[in-house]
């Protein structure tokens, strides 16, 4: 389990540079802060209701204070839903895709991702239970926080489970790295079984409740949830890439990062807390959505290299531009009904994955 295929990046390690990242590097950020504003605009503005850039130009000058005239069926249907939405997806997205590109830096794995330490299986394991056992304490909690309880509770699922898989990999070994993967792994079949167990015992009404909520949606945004996820995943989007010069001294494996300075604990800390905070919200709010923080490192490495600076950033753009047009055709294709996004996320994902992994086989021979 000690896969060290993310390579250093190229300021330590003298590799020849091809046209194409050569090309991309200095353009690559900045035409994905482009992509990420005209997707923006194009998902509040499509839909039932169709609302132009200028239409929503405007809207958004009178929600600013300006005395303007729109339509107020489209200035409700833009702040109300379609705006909450799109945010959210923003902040979902960046938060999963950088956490991912995190994870694969930390673990020297470009198969890791936030889930593989277990943080998914346990957020949806504490969701699960919540619905099924409708016990005295989940009722007691509903009372006091409303329809908030189910995301209060999954993000705390979230948080005791990274704990315990931390705190039983430094129990059980010098090498906590490679021991966190394997505990990780036995978290997640565990919370596998224990969910099992729990959808065998949900009645009809909470089994469609679970598979609805298990299969990720966006479909209860709101700006209390946008507001309720935006100071976990501000932190995370803040903290995350002031860890790249470690993440890239890492790269070298842990003895030398530890020679050249490098806290590995303490880093080793924050990449968890981090990832924790960023996808333990997500899943609260939104269910689990998955291959967004398994795929997007994986294309923003192959346009900018293996340099954690440009990497955890680009990430963070090309998940929130990924999950916006995904939330757009999940509530588009199929209208007036909607899909689960988490079933988009999988049918693209899993190709593409498909895609960089036989072309980086057939790229090192192996």
């Amino acid at each position: 389990m000690t896969s060290t295929t993310i390579d250093p990046p190229e300021t330590l390690k003298l590799t020849q540079k091809s046209v194409l990242r050569t090309t991309l590097n200095p353009w690559l950020l900045p035409t994905l802060i482009a992509v990420l504003v005209v997707t923006v605009i194009l998902s509040v503005g499509i839909g039932a209701v169709q609302v132009t850039p200028y239409e929503i130009g405007l809207i958004l000058r009178k929600a600013l204070g300006e005395s303007v005239d729109v339509d107020g069926t489209k200035e409700a249907i833009l702040l109300v839903i379609r705006l909450p939405r799109v945010c959210l997806a923003v902040l979902i997205g960046a938060g999963l895709a950088i956490s991912g590109a995190a994870i694969q830096g930390l673990f020297r794995n470009p198969l890791a991702d936030p889930g593989l330490i277990g943080i998914s299986a346990g957020a949806s394991l504490a969701a699960v239970t919540m619905i099924v056992l409708e016990v005295k304490f989940f009722q007691t909690l509903t009372g006091v926080l409303g329809m908030y309880a189910l995301s209060v509770v999954a993000f705390a699922g979230a948080c005791v489970t990274a704990f315990f898989v931390y705190r039983i990999a430094r129990m059980a070994g010098k090498d906590l790295i490679t021991t966190m993967l394997l505990t990780g792994i036995a978290i997640n079949a565990l919370s596998g079984a224990l969910t099992g167990i729990m959808t065998y015992l949900a009645t009809d009404e909470q089994l469609r409740n679970i598979t609805f909520w298990s299969l990720g949606s966006l479909g209860g945004a709101s700006w209390t949830s946008v507001l309720g996820i935006l100071p976990f995943t501000v932190v995370a989007l803040a903290g995350i890439p002031r860890l790249a010069k470690s993440l890239n001294l890492l790269a070298l494996g842990e003895s030398q990062a530890s020679m050249l300075g490098v806290n590995l604990k303490s880093v080793k800390r924050q990449v968890i807390i981090f990832a924790t905070m960023a996808v333990g919200t997500s899943v609260a709010v939104a269910g689990i959505i998955g291959f967004v923080g398994l795929v997007i490192p994986h294309l923003i490495r192959m346009g900018v290299g293996s340099d954690h600076r440009r990497v955890l950033t680009g990430s963070a753009l090309g998940g929130a531009i990924v999950l916006t047009l995904a939330d757009s055709l999940a509530r588009t294709l199929v209208a007036p009904a909607e899909l689960p996004i988490g079933i988009l996320t999988a049918l693209v994902g899993t190709p593409v994955f498909l895609w960089i992994l036989f072309r980086d086989r057939r790229r090192t021979g192996a």
